[in-house]
């Protein structure tokens, strides 16, 4: 039986040829790959991070009742259950986004113990900058609350400045082991004791309850503390602002007393101030 031959067709030759020479100039040419070409994959900028909050709680339900019968005493004594309740619910503030924004106050009017007024309110801040992170730009919008705040320059308090004074006032190692003063000290037998708010007391000073930043309350906090009056009562505002992650919180605490003469207490109102701050900070949904 006689086998067929096959017969190469010259025109499938040179198109083969073709073919396989135009892969080789495009692979040669100008030695480089898609990646290196403008918009490839090389060539994008990295996105910043997106904070680590996505959502805010329901304000009006974040104090427990004991902390509203603390800041708000008038409110346990108001005669009609309704108003009780509806007291404690606290009025939700208006806002136009309450994925960015979301508030609620309470206040209790007293004609025995004055007017006290709680407000909170966070903002959830978001960058539209691709380069800046969402936590960037809420500490960016938080010190512009400090700086609005004008709070002063920290000063010693009493207590650590007397400890200071005492530190100084030990003798060094190679003084004489007797606790007697020897002659070259008898410059100083004439200075006047110390003050009573030298000695350690238990109570705060004005130093320690100054306007100032914190350090204990989420990623960066404040205090800021103003008494307005006299008028008919003296009037004293406490903010508490603070930042976590890309979240801003500000527990604001008023009070106004019935009469002039009584002045609102500072250390109690920054007491449960921060400690309803630091009751919310890490409330907040992914």
């Amino acid at each position: 039986m006689q086998r067929k031959s096959y017969a190469f067709v010259p025109g499938v030759a040179a198109l083969l040829a073709a073919v396989l020479a135009g892969c080789t100039s495009g692979s040669d040419s100008d030695g480089g790959t898609d990646d290196s070409k403008p918009g490839g994959p090389s060539a994008t900028a990295s996105t910043a991070e997106p904070g680590k909050y996505r959502t805010l709680p329901e304000p009006c339900g974040q104090p427990g009742q004991d902390t509203l019968n603390e800041m708000l005493p008038g409110i346990k004594r108001l005669p009609d259950a309704e108003q009780r309740e509806k007291a404690y619910e606290g009025t939700a503030t208006v806002t136009y986004d309450t994925d960015r924004r979301v508030g609620c106050r309470w206040k209790d009017d007293s004609a025995r113990g004055g007017t006290h007024r709680l407000s909170l309110d966070f903002e959830r801040v978001v960058s539209y900058d691709t380069a800046v992170s969402d936590d960037d730009r809420a500490a960016s919008v938080f010190a512009s609350k400090v700086d609005a705040a004008d709070l002063p320059e920290p000063v010693a308090s009493e207590a650590s400045a007397s400890a200071s004074k005492a530190a100084s006032d030990e003798p060094s190692d190679s003084a004489s082991p007797s606790p007697s003063k020897s002659a070259d000290d008898s410059d100083t037998s004439d200075s006047p004791p110390p003050s009573d708010s030298d000695s350690g007391s238990p109570s705060a000073s004005p130093a320690d309850l100054q306007p100032r930043l914190l350090d204990d309350l989420g990623d960066e906090a404040f205090v800021d503390d103003v008494l307005a009056g006299p008028t008919t009562g003296r009037h004293r505002t406490v903010t508490v602002a603070f930042r976590t992650s890309n979240v801003l919180v500000t527990v604001q605490y008023e009070v106004q007393t019935a009469a002039a003469e009584k002045v609102p207490d500072s250390k109690e109102m920054q007491d449960t101030a921060r400690n309803l701050a630091g009751n919310l900070v890490g409330k907040f949904g992914d």
